[in-house]
């Protein structure tokens, strides 16, 4: 249905067929109606379905519409609800106001190249602000969005005033995982990069009223255990303690994207909201895909912590591989490396390494893997991955991290570092616009620090979406 006077547009979903089915704990039919085989088919038709309406939200929103969609399940229970929702939608806009949860609008903390931010406005989210103290990063974010200007900071997080911040319905924060990361100095949230959560922290609190309904933190599984636990627990009682209630799950991009990137991600909603939060909470022990061991264990032993966990699906289950995503460079393209550079990374590997490059080597095909070199007993050594996955990018500090392509067969082998496309391409962000003289270093450093976009874009739609319409359904006179 179409409001062209309110430049609004509403969808009502087929529960079955547009993906609603796992959250209504009826997946359980596709197995009963169809064998394995069909199953496997009518899930991956569902799943597409899905991310067409991700796509047609996605354009309306970015042409001015605001989009509401219901379920089919919605309108069947509920008519009154989803009348008095696009009722109000309707007149808020003829208003020029809106309802703050409805807008589906956010605030982008550590912003980075926005990464978090493809991934949301696939979804019908909208940017209102976004931050970074980092003007290379900057540099990028501003080559791929044109409206950069209009709403992106260049202030450390210390600096940002409470008048600076639009009253948003989301904050995300991609705070620094340098303290946090098991391959880092274990610092925590007292050290130099990671403690910039605190004055994210302090600006939110400071919003008082305005404080985004919503929060997003993402950061890597080493917070978990950082200072044994500690660090984790003092982060969530101070969400606590400004008025959240928290959930927190695993995330791998290893699902979406050919490559090895478990994230951590952390979703706050106020308190204050009229909302009934979820109870009971999911089991934990059926839930280890996104709630593995060491998270449940500490969910159980922190049960004076404020949470609300969600009953989520399982992630999908990805098939692209490495070669999917390399980009077709010419053999004498100068980013191969010369002779004597690729014989000496190959006199680094260990004799178990060794054996695995010439498996390559010896077929009657290309196949490609990915090289990282590490530091071994005091000696730089080069392990090389070959099932089609790629290591975690990683921001090349002091020189290290920068991920090499392997290429081997017929006899032959050739290396060079991943190019800026192919990191794009590792983080689900195909499209994105680089700049022809870019910085090889610039871009490992942009993408090595950003979130996966199909992982943000499985948050959108799993997660905040479906919380979006339950806070919806519980606003004051939207019953």
């Amino acid at each position: 249905m179409v409001f062209p006077e309110s430049n609004l547009v509403v969808f009502i979903d087929g529960d079955f067929w547009h993906g609603n089915q796992w959250r209504r704990r009826k997946l359980s039919s596709l197995d009963q109606q169809f064998s394995n085989s069909r199953r496997q088919q009518w899930t991956a038709k569902i799943r597409r379905n899905m991310e067409r309406d991700a796509a047609v939200t996605s354009e309306l929103t970015f042409e001015g519409w605001k989009v509401l969609r219901f379920w089919e399940s919605d309108v069947m229970s509920n008519l009154d609800w989803c009348v008095s929702v696009t009722t109000n939608e309707i007149q808020s806009s003829l208003l020029g106001g809106g309802n703050l949860i409805a807008q589906k609008t956010f605030a982008e903390f550590f912003a980075g190249i926005g990464l978090i931010r493809l991934g949301l406005e696939k979804h019908g989210w909208k940017v209102s602000f976004a931050n970074d103290n980092d003007p290379q990063k900057k540099e990028l974010y501003q080559g791929h969005f044109e409206d950069a200007e209009r709403h992106f900071s260049l202030k450390d997080v210390n600096d940002l005033s409470v008048a600076e911040i639009p009253s948003v319905t989301l904050a995300s924060a991609s705070f620094p995982c340098n303290d946090l990361s098991l391959a880092g100095s274990r610092g925590g949230l007292s050290a130099k990069n990671s403690s910039a959560f605190w004055p994210f922290i302090n600006l939110i609190s400071r919003m008082g009223e305005r404080k985004p309904p919503l929060v997003l933190l993402e950061n890597v599984p080493g917070f978990i255990t950082s200072h044994d636990g500690k660090d984790f627990r003092h982060a969530l009682m101070a969400l606590n303690k400004i008025g959240y209630v928290v959930d927190a799950f695993l995330l791998d991009a290893i699902n979406f994207v050919p490559q090895s990137r478990q994230r951590l991600f952390v979703i706050g909603v106020l308190t204050t909201l009229p909302y009934s939060f979820p109870s009971p909470p999911p089991n934990l022990e059926s839930d280890l895909i996104l709630r593995p061991k060491i998270l449940s264990s500490f969910i159980r032993n922190n049960s004076d912590i404020l949470w609300s966990l969600r009953t989520l699906p399982a992630p999908p289950q990805r098939s692209l591989l490495l070669e999917g995503i390399i980009e077709k460079i010419p053999d004498d393209h100068p980013l191969w490396w010369d002779d004597a550079r690729r014989h000496y990374l190959f006199e680094q590997f260990s004799p178990k390494h060794r054996a695995l490059a010439m498996e390559m080597i010896k077929a009657r095909k290309w196949s490609y893997g990915t090289i990282f070199r590490r530091v071994r007993q005091g000696k730089s050594m080069a392990e090389l991955r070959t099932d089609g996955i790629a290591g975690c990018l990683r921001t090349p500090r002091g020189g290290s991290g920068r991920q090499i392509l392997f290429k081997a067969g017929f006899g032959k082998y050739s290396a060079r570092l991943l190019s800026a496309k192919e990191c794009a391409r590792l983080m689900g962000a195909d499209d994105y616009k680089l700049k022809g003289d870019l910085n090889l270093n610039q871009a490992l450093f942009g993408f090595g620090d950003a979130v996966c976009v199909p992982a943000i874009e499985w948050i959108a739609r799993y997660y905040l979406n479906p919380l979006i319409n339950e806070l919806l359904r519980s606003q004051p006179g939207i019953d």
